[in-house]
């Protein structure tokens, strides 16, 4: 009798073997040969860290020279070189623990220095609500950080709260980039930015702060 040969399901290993295959033979795409040669090259997180550190070191200077569009773009592409150290380290294996310190320190300095810039901006134009709303800003948003340490050194996740670390670029960032909008005429965004970052970030801490107290109230009692 002729043996029949039936046909595997959809879905099965049988019909799965062929496509992966064909993915080796075909080699490794073209993301994975980018990942690669970044691994194998010298190029380290803590290179990438400085990067961006220097760069929101230009957005200060930036404002100072009260170009805030160039200044706006500079904090941009600095904050994403922030966001890219930690990805690469873990990507690479090449973090360190100095590192990932590193890294932490100089978030909280670029924010500082780029805010420290805004105020100054805000004082020689004798906007004293802006300046002190700025200086609120920096304080809030290094509490927001704080409360965050602190509580993981408690053994409490604490990542709650509105006014994370990417949400506190895009408020600044448009404010930045949108200073002086030709379409908006003599508004300026800088200021109502500062004010919602400044708020955003206050209401933040009090997040954090409830939130700790609530987890080790509930760890207590357990």
């Amino acid at each position: 009798m002729p043996t029949s040969n039936p046909v595997a399901p959809e879905g099965s290993p049988r019909t799965q073997r062929p496509r992966r295959v064909r993915r080796a033979r075909e080699g490794p795409t073209t993301q994975e040969l980018v990942r690669n040669r970044l691994i194998e090259s010298r190029l380290t997180p803590n290179a990438i860290s400085l990067t961006g550190f220097a760069l929101n070191l230009a957005a200060a200077g930036l404002i100072f020279a009260r170009l805030f569009f160039l200044a706006g773009v500079a904090f941009i592409i600095g904050s994403i070189m922030d966001t890219l150290d930690g990805r690469y380290s873990r990507m690479s294996g090449k973090g360190t623990a100095f590192g990932a310190f590193l890294d932490s320190t100089l978030d909280r300095l670029e924010e500082g220095i780029v805010l420290i810039a805004v105020g100054a901006y805000f004082a020689s134009q004798g906007n004293q609500a802006a300046a002190a709303a700025t200086v609120a800003a920096v304080l809030c948003s290094l509490m927001v950080s704080y409360t965050r340490a602190r509580a993981e050194a408690l053994g409490v996740e604490c990542k709650v709260g509105l006014a994370t670390r990417p949400v506190r670029v895009i408020v600044l960032a448009a404010g930045l980039v949108f200073a002086r909008g030709a379409s908006l005429g003599h508004f300026q965004v800088l200021a109502p930015a500062v004010y919602t970052l400044a708020g955003l970030a206050a209401l933040t801490t009090v997040q954090r702060i409830a939130h700790v107290r609530t987890a080790l109230r509930r760890g207590g009692a357990g």
